[in-house]
């Protein structure tokens, strides 16, 4: 898994130039509270499966170049609850276009089966991947909004797998006829942008 950091204007630009190639990325925020109206947004992840790129806004860096990504149509961005992202990135004034919710596929393949759609039981699931969310409790009021080696795994953890959770969701959703269930509930989040 290769990490990237992109802190300056010549960063974000090679990470525009690698990320802009891909048809799909996996996208996630980290932010200090659970709304635009209370906490802030403090980073923007994306992941092709193998670059992975974070961008610390609670550092003061700028989307920059990286807000044409996200408003890309040509590439799908994948999150895991993408509401709650929109939401965020709304606020910052960020527009985001063509859009796969990893939450809402899990919801559609697992509906009536009791299962957590959350993302670290999703991954377990799927890829027996275990995620350590133990790091998210260090984004509190005392944090310095710098971003350590073990945070930026931390964030990058959540979007390194989205492409292939993707991937195979798409199958299932195929195989079980459920394609058109997903559409429509798709709808009512992108409504939402």
């Amino acid at each position: 898994m290769e990490v990237f950091v992109a802190r300056t204007e010549q960063e974000i630009a090679e990470a525009y130039d690698r990320l802009s190639a891909a048809t799909v990325l996996g996208c996630d925020t980290e932010t200090s509270g659970l709304s635009p109206a209370f906490g802030k947004l403090l980073s923007l992840q994306f992941s092709e499966g193998e670059f992975n790129v974070l961008l610390p806004i609670s550092e003061g860096v700028a989307l920059g170049q990286l807000a044409d990504i996200l408003n890309d149509p040509g590439i799908v961005k994948i999150f895991h609850n993408a509401k709650f992202d929109l939401e965020f990135l709304n606020d910052a004034g960020i527009a985001t276009a063509n859009i796969y919710d990893t939450m809402i596929g899990e919801k559609v393949l697992t509906k009536g089966a009791n299962q957590s759609a959350s993302l670290a039981d999703t991954l377990y699931r799927y890829f027996a991947v275990d995620l350590d969310k133990a790091p998210r409790s260090k984004f509190n009021r005392n944090w310095d909004g710098v971003w350590t080696d073990e945070l930026v795994h931390y964030a990058l953890a959540d979007v390194v797998h989205l492409p292939a959770l993707m991937r195979e969701q798409q199958v299932w959703l195929r195989k079980l006829g459920l394609e058109r269930e997903f559409e429509r509930q798709m709808a009512k989040v992108t409504v939402l942008q």
